[in-house]
């Protein structure tokens, strides 16, 4: 397949599926769109009729969603490495989809101000906020990594989740979460993808 195009936002989920993309090397161009105007273009809202970045659209086939993005990539470039081997595949995608149900609605919820009663908490996939972090907590402390004790695309995915919640007060500063993040910052696909991050977004600004 050849042909790689990321939809994204520097001030979006868009900057997970750059550190995935940076993480497996491809070479992909990047397609920046703004909130209100092109991220609701009918030329865009072809590609994801939701209006809502990141998508990627990899030889004519889209993927949106950020787990599943990081999850394509990892096997559509199996000499990155990232995908899982058959002893990480339980924890791979247990946790990346823990992270992408449970804490990204327990997190976003709390952000809304939205705590369920107790007889709602049996409705709503997280339960409640305490437990998920508590999970997530040991989850990032049961092995180096997410997934056992090599870096994954779930890494990717879940420590997004790990870095913006304690950066923005969404998650607490917990040793543990910050111990995993840790391992994960410095890595020079992340160092990358937030450096061109952060350029398209003060070029946005200045715009």
């Amino acid at each position: 397949m050849t042909g790689l195009t990321l939809y994204t936002n520097p001030m979006s989920r868009g900057r997970i599926a750059r550190w995935m993309l940076e993480e497996v090397g491809a070479d992909y161009q990047v397609e920046m769109l703004g909130y209100g105007g092109t991220m609701k273009d009918d030329a865009f809202l072809a590609v994801n009729p939701m209006g809502k970045v990141p998508a990627i659209v990899h030889g004519g086939r889209v993927v949106t969603e950020c787990a599943a993005i990081c999850a394509y990539l990892a096997d559509a470039f199996p000499q990155a490495g990232l995908a899982p081997r058959a002893d990480e595949r339980a924890d791979y995608y247990r946790w990346m989809f823990f992270a992408a149900g449970p804490v990204e609605a327990a997190i976003t919820n709390r952000s809304l101000g939205v705590v369920p009663t107790s007889d709602q908490q049996r409705m709503v996939g997280y339960g409640e906020y305490d437990r998920v972090v508590a999970v997530l907590e040991a989850a990032v402390s049961a092995h180096p990594y997410i997934a056992g004790d090599r870096f994954t695309a779930a890494d990717v995915y879940v420590g997004s989740h790990v870095m913006w919640g304690t950066q923005f007060g969404s998650l607490p500063k917990l040793d543990a979460f910050m111990a995993y993040l840790g391992r994960l910052v410095d890595r020079p696909a992340h160092v990358r993808a937030s450096a061109l991050d952060d350029a398209a977004m003060a070029e946005m600004q200045a715009a």
